[in-house]
This record gives structure tokens, C-alpha cells and sequence, in this order.
């Protein structure tokens, strides 16, 4: 098969994290299976998923099917699944579901919701809310800590954009860097008071990550990640920002922590892992208890590597701000991947984990974007208890990158870029329009969580890869 399948592509059918995937997937290398078009494997997958008890004397696929079966819990075992709120379920793949589905069972959660952009993840699903009583999971707050929206609003028309495209795509190339080996050198660096905290120096598993957090400071990742100029469109007079009803030139940012908060979400969740033992459909859920030396050291990371993402994000929209000789008008900022001390509507303090998905509090201001083609939207959040206070992160994916890459032509993406009136500079296959749900029917499953204040359309995108 030209393209063939990838873990990711079995999780998303539903299978559980664990052994079950990588024997499947070598199964699949079989030559009398390899034959099988990309539909057949799917469909003979989720045969052997569904009823894995009628393929235990199965010559290819007994021992899968054997993985497939409960396994007995190790020292942890998991509980009744306590309930939570789904927005937007028919929306929502099955894998992202059986995940939540196994995070409400752990016996330190207390309460979750799913999000309508909610796919597949690692441990918890993008997109999920899980409130734990005294633990963090550190994979539930997820690889990218602190990754967050920036959006700056300038006091320059819309007009500003179709006027001057090659100028703003040179003030992208110039103040922008993305991935892990463009950076910013000696001379173009600006400080930051984030990379003078004590945290470097008194948790000793930072103190080897302090020069790689100097040298990508201000820069953004790969992947999803994105610095674009576009409309903003404001349409609430009241709102928050103190900007009139009208149409302005806005940059809008989406990164995280870069390295830093990698290697602590690594390092952290081997040791909960370690002294967290749990089904292996659970693994990736240890957590750590923040009465723990562990625990408290892990939150003081998380945080810090938090306010290194802010960090970059100020910087990437100060180096903007001043190529384009503007201060903007208003600034509107929120963060997802990270934990919050928050507290119930009976009272109780809770850790709430939100992967993938926007802080939602009653009053609280975010930008929930929706792809290149596709408006995002600044939101005041109406603070409903059955969310957890939270609402989507975005449009969330329609296609895993696999399958984007494999299905989707680069003409036929260029084509509807064009079509939109959007000029990308770098980005892949993976991250096409049309990977991504709609986000209008995203924002319907979740009318009842936020108000919306405007929105932003994208113009001129910058991502990692070739300009």
C-alpha cells in the first residue's frame, strides 16, 4: 500500500493505548494482508476491535485480539466512570471518546466535560476538562504546556492588508521564527525577566534546560503553530477590550512552550508513571499528588513553563508591533494545556486540567480560532458549571495528519488558499482547511458557554517550513 496505516489511525477507530497497536500494526506488514486497500484494513480493524473473543483462535490475529481483552489491573485499579458532559457528541470521534470514557474512571477525578472540537490525544483527549482532587496528570495538561492564543488589535483598516501584502509578509519573515533550529541570534535576542527565575536553578532538572530556553525565546513551533496578520472584526459594543464596533488590521499567534515544556511534560510523567502503576489503557493518566516533593516540583515547572509561553508570545507581537510602527489597540490573550486550582460550585478545590480546550469563566476573555480559511472568534466566557468554565480551543481536526497527508493534494490546497484570499508562507498538507472541522458548527455546539465579541479572519499565515 502506497500509504500505510500508523498508530494514530488505530486510535482514532477506538483501539486502546497499549500492545494491542503495535502488534496489529505489524500484522499488517503480512503480505497477504498488506494486499488490502486502506478501507479493508479499517474495516477488518474494527471487526477485531468490536469482538476480539471470536479472533482469539484466529491464525493472524489471536494475539491481538488478546491484547484487545481486559487486561487485569496492576497496583491502581480503575473505578465506575463517574458522568460527564458531552458538547457537540456527534461530532466527536470515537477514539477522543473512549478516552475521556477512561479518565472519568480514575479514582482521583471528580468531574470532566468534552469539548465539541475534542479528537484523539495522548492520555487525555484534545479537547478535554478532567477536575481531579489533589493530583495533576501531567499528560493530561499534555506536551506543549501553556500553549496559547495572542491576538493584537491595531487601530489600521482592513484595507491595510490587501494594500500592502508583501510588506507584512516581510515584517512576518523578518520577526518571526518557527521550529526547533531557526532562532533568534546574537543581536536580534531580547531579554526577558521569565528566563531569570529561580525555578532554573532550584529544580535540578532545569537547570540543563535553562540555555535551550534562552535561545528559543520569542520563537514559535511546528505543527499547528501559526503567526498571522487578518480582519479583526468587532461586533459587541460592550466588550471588554474598550474597542468600537468596526473592522481593524489584527495579529494572531498560537504557540506554546517550545522545548521547555516538552521535556518537563516528559520527565514528569515517567515519574508519576513510576509510582502511578495503572492499566495500560490508563497509562498515560498517572498522576502526581501535589502533597508529594514530585507533585509540587512538577507544578512549579508547569508554571513556569507557562509563563515562558506568554513570554514568547510578547515578544513575537512587540518585535511585530514595532516593524510595523504601531502600538495596538487592545491585546486579548488565553492559554489551554495546563492545570488551574479552581473551585466547584459545592465548594470543593479541584485541579482542573484543560487539553486543547479554552478557559470558559464567567467574564473571561479568549480567541477560538477555526483554520486559514475559516474565521476565529473573541469569545467572553459565561462561566458554566456543567463545562468546568471551559469551551473549545478551536475547530479541532477533522483529519489526523496521516490521513491529511495522504488524501489531500498540494494544488488542491493551494487552489482553495487561493480561493479565500489567504497567502501562507511555509505550512503542510497536514495542516490544510480541510483537516479541520467546521468551526461554525464547533461555535453552535457550544452558544451556551460563550458570547461572542467579534471575530478574526486570517490573511497572511506564517507556520514552520519553507517560506
Amino acid at each position: 500500500m502506497a500509504n500505510q496505516l500508523r498508530g494514530n489511525d488505530l486510535r482514532q477507530l477506538g483501539f486502546p493505548e497499549g500492545r494491542a497497536i503495535g502488534l496489529a500494526l505489524a500484522q499488517l506488514q503480512r503480505k497477504h494482508l498488506k494486499r488490502l486497500s486502506h478501507t479493508d484494513q479499517l474495516a477488518l480493524l474494527n471487526l477485531i476491535l468490536q469482538t476480539p473473543s471470536n479472533f482469539l483462535t484466529d491464525l493472524d490475529w489471536s494475539h491481538t485480539a488478546a491484547a484487545l481483552l481486559p487486561a487485569p489491573s496492576r497496583h491502581i485499579a480503575l473505578t465506575e466512570r463517574k458522568p460527564y458532559v458531552t458538547f457537540g457528541a456527534e461530532h466527536i470521534e470515537a477514539g477522543a471518546i473512549h478516552q475521556m470514557e477512561t479518565a472519568m474512571k480514575l479514582p482521583v477525578t471528580v468531574a470532566g466535560a468534552l469539548m465539541p472540537d475534542a479528537h484523539f490525544g495522548y492520555g487525555l483527549p484534545i479537547g478535554g476538562v478532567l477536575a481531579t482532587d489533589n493530583a495533576v496528570i501531567p499528560y493530561a495538561v499534555g506536551v506543549d504546556i501553556g500553549c496559547r492564543m495572542a491576538l493584537s488589535v491595531f487601530a489600521l483598516p482592513p484595507q491595510y492588508l490587501s494594500q500592502r501584502v508583501q510588506e507584512l509578509r516581510n515584517v512576518l519573515l523578518t520577526t518571526t521564527k518557527f521550529g526547533n533550529r531557526d532562532v533568534f541570534r546574537h543581536g536580534q535576542k531580547m531579554g526577558h525577566e521569565v528566563l531569570e527565575r529561580d525555578e532554573f536553578a532550584s529544580i535540578p532538572f532545569l537547570r540543563n534546560k535553562h540555555e535551550s530556553a534562552i535561545a528559543q525565546i520569542g520563537t514559535s513551533g511546528s505543527g499547528n503553530h501559526f503567526v498571522e496578520f487578518g480582519i479583526v472584526e468587532v461586533t459587541d459594543a460592550t466588550n471588554e477590550m474598550g474597542v468600537p464596533v468596526g473592522q481593524y488590521l489584527g495579529l494572531l499567534s498560537h504557540s506554546g512552550s517550545r522545548g521547555l515544556g516538552a521535556a518537563v511534560a516528559q520527565h514528569y510523567t515517567n515519574l508519576a508513571k513510576d509510582v502511578c502503576k495503572l492499566p495500560a489503557e490508563a497509562q498515560h493518566l498517572a498522576w502526581l499528588t501535589l502533597d508529594s516533593e514530585a507533585g509540587q516540583e512538577y507544578w512549579a515547572a508547569m508554571n513556569l513553563a507557562g509563563d515562558y509561553a506568554s513570554a514568547c508570545h510578547h515578544q513575537i507581537h512587540q518585535r511585530v508591533a514595532r516593524a510595523l510602527g504601531e502600538r495596538p489597540l487592545a491585546k486579548v490573550e488565553n492559554h489551554h494545556n495546563f492545570a488551574w486550582k479552581e473551585r466547584l460550585a459545592d465548594g470543593r478545590e479541584v485541579i482542573v486540567h484543560r487539553k486543547g480546550a479554552t478557559p470558559a469563566g464567567k467574564g473571561v476573555l479568549g480567541i477560538i480560532p477555526g483554520s486559514m480559511t475559516a474565521p476565529g472568534f473573541i469569545v467572553r466566557g459565561r462561566g458554566v458549571a456543567d463545562s468546568l468554565g471551559s469551551a473549545s480551543h478551536g475547530a479541532g481536526r477533522l483529519m489526523s495528519r496521516t490521513r491529511a497527508k495522504a488524501e489531500l493534494g498540494e494544488a488542491d490546497v493551494r487552489r482553495h488558499l487561493q480561493q479565500h484570499g489567504v497567502e501562507l508562507i511555509g505550512g503542510g498538507l497536514d495542516e490544510a482547511p480541510q483537516a479541520y472541522k467546521d468551526i461554525h458548527t464547533v461555535m453552535e455546539s457550544q452558544q451556551d458557554l460563550v458570547d461572542v465579541l467579534g471575530t478574526f479572519t486570517p490573511k497572511i499565515v506564517r507556520m514552520d517550513g519553507a517560506a
